[in-house]
This record gives structure tokens, C-alpha cells and sequence, in this order.
């Protein structure tokens, strides 16, 4: 019964479970049929199987008003009702992320077809094409291919039925597209962008804004070539520039905003306008840039602008001129305005910029010589035949100025400086002087080198003065011979052998005056070094005079008081010869009176003067002493000096020894008498004696 009950009831709920699990069935088929689920990292492209409206019209690849076909509008993160799996199809891609300093590049599968002379498509208000209903149905249209208009950093919830995107990580397209042609050339342009950095700003001046990035573009500019709007004129090679006012309306900002540039008349090819120092996000689809260095006209240089593009302007160089036309800057032409010394953002696609040296310099018409400039790198040494048939080389430099203000005229005329100098410079130069060489022989053009070399100066002063440049100097070198060729060297060597004779003359005549010199030198040293000797042996001299003449005046004192003794003695002998005599004449008379005659007095008279001589003698003590006073008053009168002038020598008796004194006599005598003292002393010491023994026997 039990069991009755519990099968009755078990068999009364099964009606509703089974109702419930068919609910819950139903809500899970209806959730998976009717719900969709977005992740908010992703979006959801819609593709719509079947329609009542039908499909997209021809050409069109996205459903704006409920076709069947890829909807226009994105499923974004969230659940999403009504779209039966039957009737939809959803896709869930990730967003587009253009990653940090990075550009994304955008292709239209969709979208009005190009014109034939378009490249990219024009840009659309789409919200950088996150809108893909306005992008179509806009007022403005959007256009299928390439877009002009590109990403920056960030990320875009992108449809990508209709927008396939590109950065240098990878290409945002819809998987299920099985269209290989597409891909390839999506990955082919991938490839293009990564090979010209196109995903990269462009960055002068500085390294690039991609950290993994390290290139550096100092002092370089950036020539632009766009490649899409109107093309340029028959016979132009440069764009002009356009929309480069920064207030005006068609400001392109440097070909970061391509519809304002072709707004203002932009054209596509190279452009005039380059790119400075800066970061530039530009789309490489619609401007491709060519890096290349600033224009650098250094100190010392100006640079003449050859422009290659402009309007034709006015010649400005006159009627005079007839080399060519020089123009006003901006103009086609040479420009009158040559730049200074500077850096240029020069293009030089639009024109050429020709250094002309404004300092000055050399130029060597010497064979192996040049200098850092190179103008004269052809030159070699003029070759000369002179008037006696000889045929030196003459090396040649020549300083030249070219006045900044005339460096249009020199380019006019000649292209560059160096054109000036081998087409005009050389040749003239090298005429000149070999027709100055048939005038001359080879000595005179060694000799008259100066004279050459001014007569040169001004000459080529007026000559170079009619190409619009200045001979500041000429300076010639010494002629030399070609390679094998001695005739020259032989001149040179009689040269040198002559010039060696003349020197050598001029040698010996310096030596012969330095000997004499040396002679005058070596006799003032010897003086020199003897002055001390000299001058002692002159006071010695002096001395000795002095002595001498203290001497003669002692001796006069001497003998003058031997003069007055013995006066003061002969008048005492006198006194006593006179008493003698008196005594003598009492005892004559006495014995006259005895008996002797008058002729006895006569003999008592001379012995009295005997006697009174013989006492003068006896009061010296020797007959010498008395003779040496009879000398010395001798001496005294003399008048004669006293140091003789005349030496006698005179030789005693052999058998007898030298007597001091008689030999000082002799020499006194012989200089103040000019006599011989011996004879007369001995003849006086002989008459004294015998006059004294007379004396004596007659006395006795």
C-alpha cells in the first residue's frame, strides 16, 4: 500500500520536471542562439548571413542598412541580444593598438573607387576611421585604397571588414578574409613601410623617437617627394612651395596634413620646400624623405646659387655683359646675392650652390704640387725654350683674390673656379712667360728673376682684372731642367765655378785684411799684457832720472862746498904762501943782499907760487882729492846734461887692477869735457910731482 503511494506521486511531478528541463533547455539555446559576449580587449564584427532586404550592392563590401553582407557597425565589449547565430555571424578581433611613437597606416577595402591621377585616398571625418558608417556615407565620401590620413599611438576599435591597418608589429585584418592577393600586397606594404622606418616619425636633427631606434641625423635636412595630387607642369623638375604661411588656412604644417597641403596647390614630385631640424609624423605613402646634408658655405667662401627652378627673372648683370644672365633671388638663374658663410637648408635637387674662395690662395704651376683646395690639381710647370736654345722648366705660384661681389660674375663666365683656371688662367699664364723666355737667355732669366717677377705682377694685374679676379702676387721659382737633360746643369755648374773664383777673391782680400787685424790684435794683447812690466819699467826710469838728477844736484852741493873749502884753503895757503913769500922775499932780499942777483927774486917768486900750489894740494891730503874739485867746478859750469850721451870705454893696465874712482872720473870727463881724463890727470898728477920735488930741491 505503501509502496502503492509513492509511485503515485513520484508519477504525478514527473510531467513538471520535465517541464522544468525543457525551460532550462530553452533559455540555454535561446542564450546561445541570441547572446553574444565581447570581451572588452576585442571587438565583434558582425556578418550578417541572410536578409529580407537582400544583399550589398554591387562594388560594396559593407551593409549600411541591414543587408546581408559585413555590417558597418562594431559589436563592442558586453553581451549583445538578438543576434541569432542562424541569421549572424560575429567575429571577435582584438583592437588596433598603434604602439608608443609609432604610425599605423590604413587600407579601404570599401569606399568610392579612385580617380585615375589619385594615389591615396582623400581623408574622411570617420574618427580615424572607427566609424565606418560615416566614413561611407559622409559628405565627403570616403575613397577605397591607401588612406592619406594615418594613426598615432593609441587604441582604435576599428572595423576590419572594411579597414585593414598596418604597424610595424603586425597587420590588423579580418581573419576569415581568404583574399591571398589582398594579404600579399598588405604584406608587401608592411614590408616597404619597415624598410624606410615608415612606422617611425621622421626625426632631424636628432635621434628617433622609437627607443630601439639610434639613428642621428646632425645637420641635415630633409627633401621631401610626395606622391600623390596634380602633377607638375611640362618642363618643371621642382614642386613650388605651397601652404607654407603658418596663419593661413592651407597650412600644411611641413606635409603632416596632406589635404591642407594639396588644398594649397601642392603638387606631387620633389618638393622646393626641404625639412629642417624637428620630428615630422608624415604618412611615407603620401611623402617619401630623402636625408642629405645642409649646404655648409665655410669662412673664407661665399656660395653662388645656380638656381634651377623659378620664374624667369630680369638680367641684372647689364648690357655690358655678355656671358650669361644673372638674376634677383627666387628668380631661374645665377643669383646676384651670393650666400655667406653659413649653414643652408639648402634643396639641392632645386639648384647648386658653387664655393668660390673669397681669401686668398695659391695656385702652383709646379708638376707634383697642389694644394687642399685641388684647383690647381692639373697645373704643372710652364716649359720655356729661351733665346741661346735652352729649354728649362719654370715653376710658377700665383696668389689670387676673388672679391665676393663679383663671385656671380666669375660663375657666369666660367662655371667654377676651377674652369677659370684651367681654361683661362693656364693658358694665358703659360704664353706669357714663354714669350718672355724667347727674349731672355738662361743667365739672364736666372739673373733678372726680379725684375721678371715685377714686370709679371703688374701685368697680370691688368689681365686678371678683366675676368673679374685679382693677381695679388707672382712669385717665380728657380728654372730647372726636364729629366735627362744636363746642358742646364753644366750652365749652372760654369755659374757656380766662376761665382766660386770671385768669392774666393773677396775671401783671400777679408783674409789678408782679418790678418792685419789679427797683427794689430795680437800687438794690443801683447801691450796688454806687458802694460803692467811697461809701466813699472817707466817709473823705474822715472826713478832713475829722478835719482840721477838728486844725485847731480847732491854732487853739485857736494862739490860746490868742496869748492868753497877749498877756496876758504887757498886763501889760507895764500895767506901762508903770502907770509912765505914775505918771509921768502925778506930771506931773498937778505941773501940777494948777500950777494945774489935780481934773477933770484924772480926764482923765489915762482917757488912762492909753487909753494903756494903745493900747499892748495897739500890741504887736501891727496893731489886726487884736489883734482876731483877741479872737476866737479868743471862739472858745475857744464852745460852739458848730466847723463851722457856717449859712452867711452876705456880700458887700465893690464897688469893692474881697476880703480873705481878713476873709472867714474873718466866717464865724467869724458861726457862733460869731451876729452880723455886719464891723460890729463896723469899728465896733472905728473906736473904737480914733479913741480913738487922741484919745489922741494930747490927749497932745500
Amino acid at each position: 500500500m505503501f509502496a502503492v503511494s509513492v509511485l503515485g506521486e513520484v508519477s504525478d511531478s514527473v510531467p513538471y520536471v520535465l517541464w522544468g528541463g525543457g525551460l532550462i533547455a530553452a533559455a540555454m539555446f535561446a542564450w546561445w542562439a541570441c547572446v553574444r559576449i565581447i570581451p572588452n580587449d576585442r571587438v565583434g564584427v558582425v556578418e550578417k548571413l541572410w536578409s529580407r532586404t537582400g544583399s550589398v550592392g554591387e562594388g560594396r563590401i559593407l551593409a549600411l542598412d541591414g543587408e546581408a553582407g559585413y555590417q558597418a557597425d562594431l559589436l563592442r565589449g558586453g553581451i549583445h541580444l538578438g543576434y541569432w547565430r542562424w541569421q549572424y555571424r560575429v567575429h571577435v578581433v582584438p583592437l588596433v593598438t598603434v604602439p608608443q611613437g609609432q604610425l599605423g597606416y590604413v587600407y579601404a577595402r570599401d569606399g568610392i573607387p579612385l580617380p585615375p591621377s589619385q594615389t591615396l585616398g582623400r581623408h574622411a571625418e570617420c574618427n580615424n576611421f572607427q566609424d565606418a558608417r560615416a566614413f561611407l556615407a559622409g559628405s565627403d565620401g570616403g575613397q577605397r585604397g591607401r588612406q592619406r590620413a594615418i594613426l598615432r599611438e593609441g587604441v582604435y576599435a576599428i572595423n576590419p571588414a572594411i579597414f585593414a591597418v598596418m604597424t610595424a608589429d603586425r597587420a590588423f585584418t579580418l581573419p576569415s578574409f581568404n583574399d591571398k592577393t589582398e594579404a600579399q600586397a598588405v604584406g608587401q606594404w608592411q614590408a616597404q613601410l619597415l624598410d624606410c622606418q615608415g612606422f617611425e616619425p621622421v626625426v632631424i636633427g636628432g635621434s628617433t623617437v622609437n627607443s630601439a631606434a639610434s639613428d642621428v641625423h646632425d645637420d641635415m635636412i630633409g627633401v621631401v617627394t610626395i606622391h600623390d595630387g596634380p602633377s607638375l607642369p611640362p618642363g618643371e623638375i621642382i614642386a613650388p612651395a605651397a601652404g607654407t604661411e603658418p596663419d593661413g588656412a592651407s597650412y600644411h604644417n611641413n606635409y603632416q596634413d596632406p589635404e591642407a597641403f594639396l588644398r594649397a596647390g601642392g603638387r606631387r614630385g620633389r618638393q622646393y620646400t626641404a625639412l629642417t631640424d624637428g620630428t615630422y609624423f608624415l604618412n611615407r605613402w603620401f611623402a617619401s624623405v630623402e636625408l642629405l646634408p645642409k649646404t655648409v658655405v665655410p669662412i673664407g667662401n661665399v656660395g653662388v646659387v645656380v638656381s634651377y627652378v623659378g620664374r624667369v627673372g630680369r638680367d641684372v648683370s647689364g648690357t655690358d655683359f655678355r656671358h650669361g644672365e644673372r638674376v634677383q633671388e627666387g628668380d631661374r638663374g645665377v643669383w646676384e646675392r651670393p650666400l655667406g658663410p653659413g649653414k643652408y637648408p639648402f634643396n639641392v635637387y632645386a639648384g647648386q650652390v658653387i664655393q668660390v674662395p673669397t681669401t686668398n690662395f695659391v695656385l702652383h704651376w709646379i708638376t707634383g704640387k697642389t694644394e687642399n683646395h685641388k684647383f690647381d690639381e692639373g697645373l704643372k710647370s710652364i716649359d720655356l725654350v729661351t733665346k741661346d736654345a735652352y729649354e728649362p722648366l719654370l715653376p710658377l705660384s700665383v696668389v689670387v683674390h676673388i672679391d665676393y661681389q663679383r663671385a656671380p660674375n666669375v660663375i657666369q663666365r666660367f662655371g667654377d673656379v676651377k674652369k677659370l683656371i684651367t681654361q683661362t688662367l693656364d693658358p694665358m699664364l703659360s704664353a706669357y712667360f714663354r714669350d718672355i723666355a724667347h727674349t731672355k737667355t738662361m743667365l739672364a732669366l736666372l739673373h733678372e728673376r726680379d725684375a721678371i717677377q715685377s714686370e709679371a705682377r703688374k701685368e697680370l694685374r691688368n689681365r686678371f682684372r678683366e675676368f673679374d679676379i685679382e693677381c695679388v702676387d707672382v712669385l717665380i721659382g728657380r728654372p730647372e731642367a726636364p729629366p735627362k737633360d744636363t746642358k742646364i746643369e753644366t750652365l749652372l755648374e760654369q755659374l757656380r765655378l766662376r761665382q766660386l773664383s770671385i768669392e774666393q777673391l773677396e775671401t783671400y782680400e777679408r783674409q789678408r785684411a782679418a790678418a792685419e787685424k789679427l797683427r794689430s790684435l795680437n800687438e794690443a794683447q801683447a801691450i796688454a799684457a806687458v802694460q803692467v812690466q811697461l809701466t813699472n819699467a817707466k817709473a823705474e826710469i822715472q826713478m832713475a832720472e829722478s835719482r840721477g838728477e838728486a844725485e847731480l844736484a847732491r854732487a853739485r852741493k857736494q862739490s860746490e862746498q868742496m869748492v868753497v873749502v877749498a877756496e876758504a884753503e887757498l886763501a889760507r895757503s895764500r895767506r901762508m904762501a903770502e907770509q912765505t913769500v914775505l918771509t921768502a922775499e925778506a930771506e931773498a932780499k937778505q941773501k940777494i943782499l948777500a950777494g945774489q942777483g935780481e934773477g933770484q927774486k924772480a926764482l923765489q917768486i915762482g917757488v912762492a907760487e909753487a909753494a903756494v900750489l903745493l900747499r892748495k894740494v897739500s890741504s887736501y891730503g891727496d893731489p886726487r882729492l884736489y883734482a876731483m874739485a877741479v872737476i866737479a867746478e868743471k862739472l858745475s859750469n857744464a852745460t852739458q846734461p848730466l847723463v851722457p850721451q856717449r859712452l867711452f870705454v876705456s880700458g887700465g893696465d893690464s897688469n893692474k887692477e881697476a880703480n873705481p874712482l878713476t873709472m867714474l872720473l873718466n866717464l865724467l870727463l869724458a861726457e862733460k869735457t869731451g876729452i880723455s881724463p886719464t891723460a890729463e890727470m896723469t899728465s896733472l898728477q905728473a906736473d904737480c910731482e914733479k913741480m913738487v920735488a922741484e919745489l922741494q930741491s930747490e927749497v932745500k
